[in-house]
């Protein structure tokens, strides 16, 4: 068996929070070693244009934009590594980590910044227009369709929220609700039926997304009850059926809520576990924007140094 790594600040994950963690880290001199997981750079390398993270006045494309925080961190030292971490042991210190099953490493700290999936509705279709017309993020990318016609999936409060916030730049807003009913707050199903460019088609679900080169052109539904399918003209698809934190590897090993998310203390990115750190959208289930999860990860990063300081 090979001899373990010792690494002083281990970072589980590469996006905005990861990265940002990263750069401080480095610039700490705290030695980080990032480890990319299964998605290099994070959600954000799936969203074409990001206008509403501060410093690129016209935008910027996901990737790209990734790709400069990469080249930032290591600009100041970070070690950024390609692999997927299979398992952890917090029960003493240094902390016992492994890398695809084969690669050992003994951390003095780690950030937890692995993230979370957004649920799809598993279409082959959706798959093909990801990023294109289909979107699991209301908020980033309901700007690119000001006075076009789009449709929102699901029955929720975060669906609500999202139907709600695109009937204000969208001309129409369709609403695909699996269940004869709301799963949303009281308060939530008002705004939404109370507001007009909003319509709600219960006990239907998304058949198939369509589109072309350009891409969403429309949707086909099915009735639950009837059987029938419907044919929607809408330029995009937000779906809004959860997320996934992934931390199928934490269990048993820190705090984590009902849904799964890292617990952290208030105002402050410590976990259960000192030398844990978690920060990003894995501990973040109501606002999973880039720039709160960069913000966090800075944090992460300081409270990594100032813990490691007293060690």
């Amino acid at each position: 068996m090979e001899q373990p790594e010792s690494i002083k600040c281990l970072i589980i994950g590469s996006g905005p929070a990861g990265l940002t963690a990263a750069i401080y880290a480095a610039r700490a001199n705290i030695g980080p070693v990032v480890y990319e997981g299964t998605l290099p750079g994070g959600q954000l390398t799936t969203t074409n244009d990001v206008e509403n993270f501060p410093g690129y006045p016209d935008g910027v494309n996901g990737m790209e934009m990734m790709t400069d925080m990469r080249r930032q961190a290591e600009r100041f030292g970070a070690q950024i590594r390609f692999g997927v971490v299979s398992g952890v042991d917090f029960s003493s210190r240094p902390f016992r980590v492994t890398v695809d099953e084969s690669h050992h490493i003994e951390a003095q700290s780690v950030i937890i910044a692995t993230g979370a999936s957004a649920r799809w509705l598993g279409l082959e279709s959706e798959r093909h227009f990801r990023g294109s017309g289909v979107s699991a993020c209301a908020t980033c990318d309901g700007f690119f369709y000001r006075g076009q016609d789009v449709a929102v999936v699901g029955g929720g409060d975060v669906a609500c929220e999202d139907a709600t916030y695109l009937a204000t730049i969208c001309r129409k807003v369709y609403m695909v609700v699996r269940k004869p009913y709301f799963a949303a707050s009281h308060a939530m199903q008002k705004k939404v039926l109370s507001t007009p460019n909003i319509e709600v088609l219960f006990e239907h679900v998304v058949a198939e997304v369509t589109g072309d080169d350009s891409g969403v052109n429309g949707l086909i539904v099915s009735d639950n009850k009837k059987g029938e399918k419907l044919k929607i003209n809408v330029t995009g698809l937000f779906v809004a059926i959860g997320h996934v934190p992934n931390t199928q590897h934490f269990q048993g090993q820190i705090d984590l809520d009902q849904a799964g998310y890292i617990r952290t203390r208030p105002d402050s990115m410590c976990t259960s576990v000192e030398g844990v750190f978690a920060a990003g959208d894995v501990r973040d289930p109501h606002f999973r924007q880039g720039i709160i999860a960069a913000g966090s990860g800075a944090m992460a990063a300081l409270e990594c140094e100032r813990w490691l300081k007293l060690q």
